[in-house]
């Protein structure tokens, strides 16, 4: 596991922005955290940094939006999806094409790729977080060990 303490929100900006840069088409990136701990707001920057100008906001109701990009980014929010099974298309969104992002991953365990970045994010002040990343999968350690450097 790889941790990060975040005193402002520019601080977490600045994580985002870098995970950012290290990503591409497949990669699976999962976020956990209590309502308002600021998955969305990480999401926001992370697409920013993909070069995506549109305005990202949880999807929620939709259950996932997508952008375009540097890559296509696909935003899932699955809290919505807790207790079902149905299949939702999942090989046709977790693929090759495209950079995708679950909210509330926990509630879609099932569905998930084996390997993927998780990012449990958690309240530590008004603006301060504790961003923990773990890495399922080599490839995903690398880049954490990147990310730390």
């Amino acid at each position: 596991m790889y941790q990060w303490d975040v005193q402002h929100i520019a601080d977490t900006k600045e994580l985002a922005e870098r995970l950012a840069s290290y990503v591409g088409p497949g990669d699976v990136i999962t976020l956990e955290g209590d309502l308002g701990a600021g998955k969305t707001t990480f999401v926001q920057f992370f697409a920013k940094a993909l070069g995506i100008e549109d305005v990202v906001n949880s999807p929620t109701f939709t259950i996932m939006k997508q952008y375009e990009g540097n890559y296509p980014l696909y935003h899932l929010d699955a809290y919505r999806l807790e207790g079902s099974d149905e299949d939702l298309g999942w090989d046709e969104i977790f693929n090759d094409e495209a950079v995708v992002v679950v909210e509330w991953a926990q509630f879609i365990e099932h569905a998930l790729p084996e390997e993927r970045l998780s990012i449990h994010i958690s309240y530590r002040g008004e603006t301060a977080r504790h961003i923990t990343m773990k890495p399922i999968g080599t490839y995903y350690d690398r880049m954490c060990q990147e990310l730390k450097r």
